[in-house]
Parts: structure tokens; C-alpha cells; sequence
């Protein structure tokens, strides 16, 4: 059976307050890659990767004295199954867009502290864990993407850009700190 030709649906009711409950399940729900149907109910493809971060939503409503429950679901046609896996992909679509905005805010970044000759080990640092959250959420993204969102390429491709930046300023920064002092005139 193919990636998208069965769903798991899940069913989350929560008690109205405290709120921080609703907040805590949606944000797992969203990290996980879940698809919002409607109030409380959410959808992903049934297959492995998505089953930890649905076990861990499912746990947290548990725990706030809520209810959750799993179904499988296919779609009744194959226009149906095709308009789920649309909606499912241009969520991911958003996702890629918002990274790929993330790799130009890091490019910039790189290219501020270049232009106004940052050369700090402290400042490669920062960049250093900058890098490696993109690199974590394009791998999150990649096995969320089981469909194939076309903006994948493209993050690939900006995520090599950013690496490639990222240790040219790094050889900046190494170069500018192993010069030798100037000397006094």
C-alpha cells in the first residue's frame, strides 16, 4: 500500500482550561506534521515516521484529562485520497517556504558580520548553531515530506548554499584571528 492511500485520524478532545494543555498538544500536533481537519481533529499519513510525535500528543492529552482517539481512514474515491495528499503537501509547501526564508535570514546574517568584519570565535560559534538548527529542521521536514512537496529540491539546494557560507566565514574568521598584529606607526 502506498504512502497516502491510508490516514490516521486523530480525535482530540481537552478540557477548556487551563489552556497551556490545548497550546502543548497543537504544538506537538504541528511538530509532528499533523494536518488540522477541524477543531480537534488532525490526520497523517499512516506510515512510521509520524507515530512518536502522535504517540506524544495523544500522552499530553491524556495526562491534561482529555480524550484522544486513532482512527484509519482511506479516502472513498481516488480523487478523495488525491485531495488529501494535496492538502498534506501544501502544508509541507508552507513549511519549505518558511524554511527557505530561514536560509536567507542566515545567508544575511553571514554576510552582515562579513561586511562589518565580525572575525569572532564567539560570533563563528553562533553561526555554527545556527547552521545546525537548519540543518535539524530540514531533516525533520525531509521525513515529514513522504509526498514530495516541490520546494524540497530547492531547500536542499539552500541548505548546501548556507554550509558553503558558513565555512567560507569560518576560514574568514580563522584567518583574520591568525594575522599578526599590526605594528604600532
Amino acid at each position: 500500500m502506498e504512502p497516502g492511500s491510508r490516514w490516521l485520524v486523530l480525535v482530540i478532545r481537552l478540557p477548556a482550561e487551563p489552556s497551556r494543555h490545548r497550546v502543548a498538544v497543537w504544538r506537538e500536533l504541528r511538530k509532528a506534521g499533523a494536518l488540522s481537519l477541524g477543531q480537534g481533529v488532525w490526520a497523517v499519513p499512516d506510515v512510521p515516521v509520524f507515530a512518536t510525535g502522535i504517540g506524544r500528543a495523544v500522552t499530553l492529552t491524556e495526562q491534561a484529562g482529555g480524550q484522544a482517539v486513532s482512527l484509519t481512514a482511506a479516502g472513498r474515491s481516488t480523487e478523495d485520497a488525491a485531495r488529501f495528499q494535496a492538502m498534506f503537501t501544501a502544508a509541507r509547501s508552507a513549511d519549505w517556504a518558511e524554511f527557505l526564508a530561514d536560509c536567507g535570514k542566515f545567508e544575511q546574517e553571514l554576510a552582515k558580520e562579513i561586511r562589518i568584519a565580525k572575525f569572532t570565535l564567539a560570533e563563528l560559534e553562533e553561526e555554527e548553531q545556527s547552521l545546525e538548527r537548519l540543518r535539524r529542521w530540514h531533516r525533520d521536514l525531509t521525513a515529514r515530506d513522504v509526498f514530495g512537496a516541490p520546494e524540497a529540491a530547492e531547500a536542499d539546494r539552500r541548505l548546501k548554499q548556507c554550509s558553503a557560507a558558513c565555512e567560507d566565514y569560518a576560514e574568514q574568521v580563522f584567518a583574520a584571528l591568525h594575522q599578526p598584529p599590526e605594528a604600532d606607526q
